[in-house]
């Protein structure tokens, strides 16, 4: 079989796209549960404003279980997060002090979105954001994400609803994770 960048080129809609950006490339990150941190800082709010948040987030604490789970709320909030982002981060620390992170790796993509949106404050986008980012799974389609709505509305040049994107990502498969980073730095490039 053909790479993501092969694969994708011959769409007639991403090709030119792929084409634009050159090859894009998956690497899992190197703390897992920071980056499932950062994706809850991100939560409905601007990248300008999360890029603030985090980085005042990161100053004040330690970004692991056992810093999330001693901080103080105060400090939290101090950093940017809402109350419920707070509480939200707080059970993420709590269920990962108990689990291994390195055991998602072992699971399938479905068998961790199920895992995770168990804990408070994580739903399908979180989730997903962790698969693709967290642990670069080559085949996971965020139609939760905004940036990936508008970026398939400009790329087809119609307003599509979330059921037809995700049947039109179809044909992307096994690589829809890169196929969704295409179209962000296409929406972004516009």
């Amino acid at each position: 079989m053909d790479g993501p960048h092969q694969h994708l080129a011959q769409d007639p809609r991403l090709g030119p796209v792929v084409e634009a950006h050159g090859p894009l490339s998956l690497e899992p990150a190197a703390d897992p549960f920071r980056r499932l941190i950062v994706s809850i800082v991100r939560q409905q709010v601007s990248m300008e404003s999360a890029a603030a948040i985090r980085e005042r987030l990161f100053d004040a604490v330690e970004i692991t279980p056992a810093g999330i789970q001693a901080a103080d709320d105060a400090v939290l909030q101090e950093a940017g997060l809402s109350a419920a982002k707070t509480e939200y981060i707080h059970a993420v620390a709590a269920y990962f002090a108990e689990t291994d992170v390195q055991a998602f790796h072992r699971m399938d993509d479905e068998a961790v979105l199920e895992e995770l949106t168990e804990i408070r404050g994580i739903g399908p986008w979180t989730a997903k954001m962790f698969l693709l980012f967290g642990l670069a799974r080559p085949d996971v389609f965020p139609v939760e994400d905004l940036g990936i709505r508008k970026g398939m509305r400009a790329l087809y040049d119609r307003d599509l609803d979330r059921a037809a994107m995700s049947e039109e990502a179809e044909r992307w498969r096994p690589y829809r994770s890169y196929a969704a980073r295409y179209i962000w730095r296409g929406y972004e490039a516009d």
